[in-house]
């Protein structure tokens, strides 16, 4: 095991301090591309985003962070009392490979197993195949097709649908 395995995995609540990180993230060209909205987020809206979904309980704002230095961000929005919630990510650009599926791992934890979720709901642009095999390696399964379901300014793409029930997660899908 080398000394990056051994480092402290956590995901723990996003607080102002991060909002530079996390934006800077957010703002960098191959993380924006793959966005429903694709411009540079300004300080202002930023903040102001922060500001409204955090005081949203529904909103869990979380950091993933690697032997206690941030490389990732989630977002779970729970949709109802029904405990189904989507979820959105993104990992630091210069981040080391293997720490997305890290962060979706700590994070699907945190859902199923903090929230006590029974569904987690992702969705991909279509071409974007690395969220796609992304969500499927993770043991989601593809639940439909949004067809040109968003339109950049461009060109029309489809949305890819996905869920993942917690017994699902719980009966070791995780461990793929």
């Amino acid at each position: 095991m080398d000394s990056s395995q051994a480092m402290r995995l956590a995901i723990r609540k996003m607080t102002a301090n991060d909002l530079n990180v996390v934006r800077a993230w957010r703002n960098h060209p191959e993380i924006r591309r793959y966005m429903y909205t694709q411009h540079e987020i300004s300080i202002e809206e930023h903040r102001a985003w922060f500001e409204r979904a955090s005081q949203d309980s529904k909103k869990h704002l979380l950091v993933f962070e690697v032997g206690e230095k941030p490389q990732g961000f989630v977002n779970i929005t729970e949709l109802s009392s029904s405990a189904v919630a989507d979820w959105g990510f993104y990992i630091a650009p210069d981040a080391v490979k293997g720490t997305g599926r890290q962060l979706g791992k700590a994070a699907l934890d945190y859902a199923f197993n903090h929230l006590n979720l029974h569904k987690v709901c992702g969705q991909a642009l279509a071409f974007n195949e690395r969220s796609i095999q992304f969500h499927h390696g993770l043991g989601f399964q593809q639940e439909g097709v949004l067809r040109d379901q968003h339109y950049d300014g461009e060109n029309y793409h489809a949305v890819i649908c996905f869920g993942l029930l917690s017994d699902e997660w719980q009966s070791g899908n995780r461990n793929q």
